[in-house]
């Protein structure tokens, strides 16, 4: 028998909790019974995003709020700016690229944080640049960009709004959306919030809205407006995954058990020990700058294929993490502490590697970075 241990930053755990409420009777999306849980829900994530903007509720992955962040908010031939530094940085261009937008790209490093001051330098040269995307954590490089900084500096350009996908760091970093003039923020309910993938949440200002009322491309599915107007019915514009909705519910209650500030120092502390530890084994990060809550990617060692580690530690010892993407892969592996995780998901994790590198010939001291968590967690 090979236990299973998810540590990918997505599809994340589950807590058993929030499962046992999906196993309930599934009830009718627009029954009077069904107006509570999404009246629920819709007020939990106005609080874990913390905003008083509506938080759209779209039955998709990530990519379909990032999509809908798109096609609702421009029109075709408008100008944007996407900060791309890595994976889902390119999958902004792309988006924005199919829906005919004038894309000018700022490239930054894999590995490393786009500086605020060049997009300050961007939008004084063109003030006709109509949005500003980015991610909150890159997650094919483990880099958490600094979106707070960036939020002030949009904020002083009236015709331009700040679109962030904060799918993989929104619980694991403390993201606040109202006070840093983020536009649009978008989740995924399979990363932070301890659901199956199947949600996507985008909040959007006011100031976005206006830009809505101007904008002309076609939209059927991703239709904000309508979510818009159906939310504020405690419904969906079309069929809602009711099953997910309840589940986000009772994740959303433990999370508030927990309280919000301890989830962020939960994640701190996880993502620190899980740094240090892969340190002290002699392995180096590959985010050289502002490594993230949620992810830690770490380089592998000289001569060992990283894709070939990130194979060993599933196939081997149960154990699922996540490889290198694009031009990282075969160079990285990458470790998840992100949502339902605590620090014997770390121990397991480190140990797993540890026998994983040694198996490949790595010359590592057998617990020496599982005893570098035990220190930092105590």
């Amino acid at each position: 028998m090979l236990k299973r241990y998810l540590l990918a930053p997505g599809p994340t755990p589950v807590p058993s909790e929030v499962l046992l409420s999906m196993a309930l009777p599934i009830i009718h999306h627009r029954s009077a019974d069904f107006l509570p849980v999404l009246d629920s829900a819709k007020k939990g994530l106005q609080w874990l995003f913390q905003t008083k903007n509506d938080v759209l509720i779209l039955c998709s992955t990530g990519t379909g709020g990032m999509v809908g962040s798109v096609n609702n908010f421009f029109n075709k031939g408008e100008k944007v700016l996407v900060v791309n530094g890595g994976k889902f940085g390119e999958r902004w261009t792309k988006i924005c690229q199919t829906y005919g937008l004038d894309v000018e790209e700022l490239v930054v490093e894999w590995g490393y944080t786009v500086k605020p001051e060049i997009i300050e330098e961007k939008l004084k040269k063109n003030p006709n640049i109509k949005g500003v995307f980015i991610q909150a954590c890159e997650t094919s490089t483990g880099v958490y960009h600094d979106i707070e900084t960036i939020g002030n500096i949009v904020k002083n350009y009236a015709d331009t709004i700040f679109i962030v996908d904060a799918i993989s760091a929104l619980v694991a970093h403390d993201i606040r959306t109202d006070e840093w003039n983020i536009d649009i923020l978008v989740g995924g309910s399979q990363k932070g919030f301890m659901l199956p993938p199947g949600l996507a949440f985008v909040s959007v200002s006011e100031k976005a809205w206006k830009k809505n009322e101007n904008s002309k491309m076609e939209r059927f599915y991703f239709n904000f407006k309508k979510e818009r107007e159906n939310l504020a019915k405690n419904q969906t514009n079309f069929t809602s995954p009711v099953t997910l909705i309840i589940g986000l519910n009772e994740a959303i209650k433990l999370l508030q058990k927990e309280g919000l500030e301890n989830v962020f120092r939960r994640h701190r502390r996880l993502a620190h020990a899980t740094r240090e530890a892969v340190k002290s084994i002699g392995l180096n990060l590959y985010s050289k700058e502002s490594p993230s809550n949620s992810v830690t990617a770490v380089e592998a060692p000289i001569g060992i294929d990283g894709q070939l580690i990130y194979k060993t530690l599933r196939e081997k010892y149960g154990v699922t993490a996540a490889g290198g993407q694009d031009r990282a892969k075969g160079k990285i592996f990458r470790l998840a502490h992100l949502g339902y995780s605590d620090i014997f998901d770390i121990i397991v994790g480190i140990s797993a590697v540890e026998m994983v590198l040694k198996s490949l010939g790595y010359p590592v001291e057998l617990g020496k970075g599982v005893a570098k968590v035990q220190e930092l967690m105590m």
